[in-house]
């Protein structure tokens, strides 16, 4: 079978499920769409004959050879859910993408001189939970068990409560160091989440690194009433603190060369005929240097940011990154985009990355797209890197 036709082939498969009536997808973590896409990733590694095995958070590992026998090995993956109404390729061409090289890769006789792992990660975007890389970081030990049982999605369900729900023991979560030390090198194609490659007009580049980036949880008192009745300069109305925080979050963004994002809000009573009484705002914030975010967060400190999630700057394995370059001939880029493959760097793993030319730049979004010759060069790409990496002990 071509590289052309196993992609086609799988990604076919993939594409119905989660789609939402909007054109985007709604693959949150622990749900029966989360149920769907482990199953279709079962069937995929099973049909190469790949092992399939959870660690003690829920990540899928596909394994071509024992590596407890003949480990550490080379894995590479990426994970399968998506962000509210997201696009289809922000994780699955990873996963898609890694299935494909090792199939190519066994058909044409190579044996590899150590066990080669497909990567699955659960909850990388953090949709449902608010937490990025929820799997990877629970994997690692970066993220507390009973922090992340304890989470609720919007409808009040905890994340053990999700877990249980989907047939998988929440009590077990938590760094796993036999799931660990079975990874000795870690390479995660991804789709570009911006333009450097168009900019660059080349279809496949070698991530250098990660952008420090976090989650901040921001809560705005004031006081229900009546929309119809309530005098103006008798309100109370966190709506306009939220305005203000926008501005300020943008403005604060633009004098320290920072991106700054109010992009998701809860308000109370959410009612159309009522002023509320309780806004929650979650800001984002990343730049290329850790203090402009501090910044960020300084320029908004009125404005009481509590800090959900934080991941400093990550900079991927320095001799993988420039023997990948030059195994492909490809350009280096860093990315403002946090991924798996940074929470593993961040835990002592050999690690990089391979990005795909997206011709808008766009992301998270239903209008996230890759080329279907550029999709290919990525999975030409990944077979030399698995062939050279697995090539030898």
């Amino acid at each position: 079978m071509t590289a052309s036709d196993a992609f086609d082939s799988w990604w076919a498969e993939l594409a119905p499920v989660g789609r939402s009536g909007a054109g985007g997808y709604r693959r949150f973590a622990w749900t029966a769409e989360d149920a769907s896409l482990r199953e279709w990733f079962t069937g995929a590694a099973a049909s190469l004959g790949l092992d399939v095995v959870l660690d003690r958070s829920g990540n899928a590992w596909a394994w071509w050879g024992d590596p407890d026998a003949h480990g550490p090995g080379l894995v590479i993956g990426s994970h399968l859910d998506s962000v509210p109404e997201g696009g289809a390729f922000d994780g699955p061409l990873g996963v898609v993408s890694s299935l494909v090289a090792v199939q190519l890769l066994q058909e044409k006789g190579f044996q590899p001189a150590r066990p080669i792992g497909v990567a699955m990660f659960g909850d990388e975007e953090g949709a449902r939970f608010g937490i990025a890389c929820a799997g990877s970081r629970l994997l690692t030990g970066a993220l507390d068990p009973d922090r992340a049982r304890s989470l609720r999605d919007g409808d009040g369900t905890s994340m053990a409560e999700a877990m249980s729900g989907a047939g998988f023991d929440p009590r077990q979560v938590g760094r796993d160091d036999e799931a660990l030390r079975r990874i000795g090198t870690f390479v995660e194609l991804h789709v570009e989440q911006g333009k450097g490659l168009v900019d660059a007009g080349r279809p496949v580049a070698v991530g250098s690194g990660v952008w420090p980036h976090g989650r901040w949880r921001i809560d705005l008192e004031g006081r229900a009433d009546h929309a119809g009745t309530t005098r103006l300069r008798d309100r109370s109305d966190p709506m306009l603190d939220l305005s203000r925080l926008i501005t300020e979050a943008r403005s604060s963004a633009e004098r320290n060369d920072a991106l700054a994002t109010v992009g998701k809000v809860a308000v109370s009573p959410n009612a159309v005929n009522a002023i509320p009484s309780h806004v929650t705002a979650w800001l984002d914030c990343r730049a290329d240097e850790e203090a402009a975010v501090r910044a960020v967060l300084t320029d908004l400190r009125g404005f009481g940011p509590a800090e959900e999630s934080w991941t400093a700057r990550t900079a991927f394995h320095a001799g993988l990154q420039n023997e990948l370059a030059s195994l492909l001939g490809a350009p280096v880029l860093a990315t403002g985009a946090g991924h798996d493959a940074g929470v593993l760097a961040n835990a002592g793993v050999p690690t990089s990355m391979l990005f795909v030319r997206n011709p808008t730049g766009v992301s998270h979004s239903p209008h996230e797209h890759a080329e279907r010759d550029d999709c290919l060069a990525g999975i030409d790409a990944l077979s030399k890197v698995v062939e050279q990496l697995a090539g030898r002990p």
